[in-house]
């Protein structure tokens, strides 16, 4: 059962929640600086958001018209902003052009019914065009959750309250179309004003909620990330690399064998030596930039210590491992480096191993592609070379 509020608390209440979220909003982009960006739109928007109530709540002002339609072009406006952040939380590109075109559009056409009295066009437009910027939102919001890994299920909870918000805008113009005259505005007292009031109240709440819980998530995964990765190179680190490895391992019970690819940089300490550490992470760095491409999707790559890396290759035997170490060692001899104008050549040896089901760890499968590098390295360097498995002693 809703309360029987009078519109003009249920407003003030409104423009209450929407002020205090624009304050907090600004100080996360100033003290937080995670997706500064994001943080001031969605500050901006709650600002716009509370000032179109306060101009409702203000007849006073004897705008008339003409200031009902200023306080429903702020609302335009901040739900462009909501639009615009959600895509900058993600470090995405965000659709500002077409957000900003919008709310020029929308607002300039809704100006022909200024001056003569609110009318159900001006509520079609203008909430309309609110109520898909909302529902546009909430999809990317979804989109941007299942990206992170988020559930189907459990990301369309959590884009609810676009989706609600959205739905709720729609129902403006859509209730004054059904029953004409019996709602002007918001300033009114009746049983679907005060609501839709309560209504906007919960989702105002849960919708920054929401939007928080998002910028939450996102720093959550740069945690996770930063557990995960090397910082130099941006490759898994060797504890992430050996988890993935473990687990590989486990799925080779259900008949899914995996390959690896040990690689370690040529002269390594010698190119330090000469050029010095700077131009030592450099070359790593561009090595890493070079044998990224050449593995799929499930593939992942992780540095082991210093100039050693090793692919984990999911259902790949031994001569398609030994095919992608061959294109890695290939490309990477091919890839030119200069330090301070002094050119250095790029290259690196290669170790490969296939599991097996009588291999009791993952690292087994390491030691053998271990030894296959020690080979690789004393046949002259910049080769591949592979341990194969030893054939089972036959019977007597």
């Amino acid at each position: 059962m809703i309360p029987n509020t009078d519109p003009i608390t249920m407003i003030a209440a409104l423009v209450t929640v929407f002020g205090v979220a624009a304050v907090v909003w600004l100080l996360v982009a100033g003290g937080l600086r995670e997706s500064p960006w994001a943080c001031l739109c969605l500050a901006a928007a709650n600002a716009l958001l509370g000032g179109s109530f306060v101009l409702h709540d203000l007849p006073s002002l004897g705008g008339g018209a003409l200031q009902a339609w200023w306080s429903d072009a702020l609302g335009l406006a901040a739900f462009a902003l909501v639009r615009i952040a959600v895509p900058l939380v993600a470090e995405r590109r965000p659709p500002w052009r077409l957000s900003a075109l919008a709310v020029v559009v929308v607002s300039t056409l809704a100006t022909q019914w200024a001056e003569g009295g609110i009318s159900i066009g001006q509520k079609a437009l203008l909430y309309g065009t609110m109520g898909v910027m909302s529902l546009l939102a909430g999809r990317d919001a979804f989109l941007l959750l299942r990206a992170r890994g988020l559930r189907a299920r459990l990301s369309v909870l959590l884009v609810t309250p676009l989706l609600v918000l959205g739905l709720l805008l729609l129902a403006r113009p859509l209730e004054a179309f059904l029953a004409p005259g019996q709602t002007g505005d918001l300033n009114g007292g009746s049983g679907f004003n005060i609501v839709w009031l309560w209504s906007a109240l919960v989702i105002a709440l849960a919708l920054n909620g929401t939007l928080a819980f998002l910028l939450l998530l996102k720093l959550m995964l740069e945690i996770q990330r930063l557990t995960q990765r090397d910082p130099l190179t941006d490759a898994m680190n060797r504890r992430a690399l050996s988890e993935a490895m473990d687990a590989e391992h486990e799925r080779q019970r259900r008949g899914h064998r995996y390959g690896l690819v040990l690689l370690d940089m040529d002269r390594f300490k010698q190119l330090n030596d000469t050029l010095g550490h700077a131009a030592g992470d450099a070359a790593l760095q561009t090595l890493v930039s070079v044998v990224q491409p050449c593995l799929r999707e499930v593939d992942l790559l992780g540095r082991l210590g210093g100039e050693e890396f090793c692919a984990l290759l999911p259902d790949t035997d031994i001569a398609g491992a030994a095919l992608v170490a061959e294109r890695m060692r290939v490309l990477l001899a091919a890839q030119s480096f200069a330090w301070n104008g002094q050119s250095w050549a790029l290259t690196a040896s290669f170790g490969i191993a296939e599991s097996s089901p009588d291999d009791p760890s993952a690292a087994e499968v390491l030691r053998r592609a271990d030894q296959a590098l020690y080979r690789a390295k004393g046949q002259g360097r910049n080769v591949v070379q592979a341990v194969e498995l030893e054939s089972p002693a036959p019977s007597t």
